[in-house]
């Protein structure tokens, strides 16, 4: 959900929200209320506790009262003068906070309130007010009181007045009541509803700040080997900007391996280098030390001393080739210069290059090629050259047979040309064949090995080859022999009708 559609509902449920629930809570302890105070009070089913009037609903209070005193009236109006039946009608009243006044004539012989001497003088003359139980009289001053008169005449024909008189100064305690327990419910409902949409809130912003927060510490702390664990479904601003650090924590994750592997791997080339380096440059300083000393006394030795010499030198120029090209490989920069190559003379010519060196080694050389005379490729030719040599060179250092051999066959495989390399070596072992095309990995790494190598050949044959669109894999038995493998796409004319 959208970070904007959250703030939507956010605003909606904290105005509407509150609003309807204290609407219903306001209508349920007013009817709650109602019933009430009609059960306690007889009121027959015409309480409105929220009316306006609220002087009506005083008036409602008394009128059940109002009607059993007016029935003992007409029975027999000279039980008013008895205390006992005064005290009983000005008890019910009370509980419906009135009490009575009884006047005979000018004279006042029973007042049940604290406030009637206030009032007297202003009570209605006999006559003065229309009986019925709808009617009454306001009076005002320091105190406010609903006043209802109800007239009469004595068994002995003198006139009598009896009022019910109610404070009307405040409210009902009932509706006090009600009013305070809406108060605290509304109150309560806007408490519950913050809460509420805080929690919501904190869960689908804060915490996700939060994560973010530690992260960035964790971060600015060089650890990134931490993970921001993203909860699901979550695709709002927040969530997106989650999974970006996320995937920035991982790219910045590999790059800082990618830096540590390419300095190790670094260091290792120059390791390797250096040694390879050592070891003709030490042979090339004895052979010259022995011609300086005269150690090389005739021209059959002398000539010897120098071929060493000049072979040890050609050694440390391709190493020094290698490492110009490993350089010219980290950068993207190998200089390609492709035409088109027949296949049946370019290998041949290739064969015969590499041929004279390796009579002079001993190795027997075969070369088998089964593609048709006009088969062409593109490719460039001095960097395919450099794939046969490199691959070659790596054979012959690794040959372990009194008679080594090495076999270069090219082979037509459709649409592409298959050449194979294979040599009676002591093989590769099987844990090893997967990382062999791997920059720097050597399958013996001891630097005590007389093997040397700056463990860089078959990376840049592997290069070499993806970059003209073709593919690369060896197969190997150890104790048996290595054979690598690479395919070229053939070159086919475009015929336009």
């Amino acid at each position: 959900m959208k970070l904007k559609t959250r703030l939507a509902i956010s605003f909606l449920t904290i105005t509407l929200f509150p609003t309807l629930l204290a609407i219903l809570c306001f209508w349920g302890l007013s009817s709650y209320q109602t019933r009430a105070m009609e059960k306690i009070y007889d009121m027959g089913g015409q309480v409105e506790l929220l009316n306006v009037n609220s002087v009506q609903l005083w008036n409602q209070m008394t009128q059940n009262v109002q009607r059993q005193i007016r029935r003992e009236l007409t029975k027999n109006p000279d039980k008013f003068l008895e205390t006992e039946f005064q005290n009983e009608i000005n008890s019910q009243l009370q509980t419906r906070y009135s009490y009575m006044i009884l006047r005979k004539q000018e004279q006042i012989l029973y007042c049940g309130g604290a406030t009637g001497d206030k009032i007297y003088e202003h009570l209605p003359e006999y006559k003065g007010v229309t009986d019925n139980l709808e009617n009454g009289i306001y009076l005002g001053g320091d105190t406010q009181h609903l006043v209802k008169q109800m007239d009469f005449l004595f068994s002995d024909e003198t006139e009598g007045s009896l009022f019910i008189v109610t404070e009307v100064d405040d409210l009902l305690p009932e509706v006090k009541s009600m009013l305070s327990e809406m108060f605290f419910a509304a109150i309560l409902i806007l408490c519950l509803t913050g809460a509420l949409m805080t929690m919501w809130v904190y869960q689908s912003i804060w915490r996700p700040l939060g994560k973010l927060k530690e992260a960035t510490k964790n971060i600015r702390d060089g650890n990134l080997d931490f993970s921001l664990d993203l909860e699901e479904n979550n695709d709002d601003e927040i969530g997106q900007l989650c999974q970006d650090f996320e995937e920035m924590r991982i790219r910045l994750k590999e790059s800082t391996e990618e830096k540590a592997q390419f300095d190790r791997e670094n260091k290792e080339l120059i390791s390797n280098i250096s040694h390879d380096l050592k070891t003709p440059i030490t042979a090339i300083k004895g052979y010259v030390e022995g011609i300086m000393d005269g150690v090389a006394s005739s021209p059959e030795k002398l000539d010897r001393y120098i071929r060493v010499i000049y072979n040890k030198a050609n050694d440390m120029d391709h190493l020094i080739d290698e490492l110009t090209f490993y350089s010219k490989i980290d950068t993207n920069r190998i200089p390609y210069n492709y035409t088109k190559l027949n296949v049946a003379q370019y290998f041949g010519d290739c064969v015969e290059d590499v041929g004279l060196d390796m009579e002079s080694k001993g190795i027997e050389l075969g070369y088998f090629n089964y593609v048709d005379e006009n088969v062409l490729i593109i490719a460039d030719p001095e960097q395919l050259r450099k794939v046969i040599n490199n691959i070659i060179g790596n054979s012959v250092k690794y040959l372990d047979k009194k008679k080594g051999i090495i076999n270069i066959r090219i082979l037509d495989d459709g649409d592409f040309i298959h050449v194979g390399i294979e040599d009676n070596g002591k093989g590769i072992p099987v844990k090893d064949l997967p990382y062999i095309f791997d920059r720097f990995y050597r399958t013996d790494s001891s630097r005590n090995s007389s093997k040397g190598g700056s463990g860089i050949g078959l990376s840049i044959v592997k290069k070499i080859i993806e970059d003209h669109g073709g593919r690369i894999w060896a197969t190997s038995k150890e104790g048996i022999g290595t054979e690598i493998h690479f395919v070229l796409r053939k070159y086919q004319e475009v015929v336009h009708e």
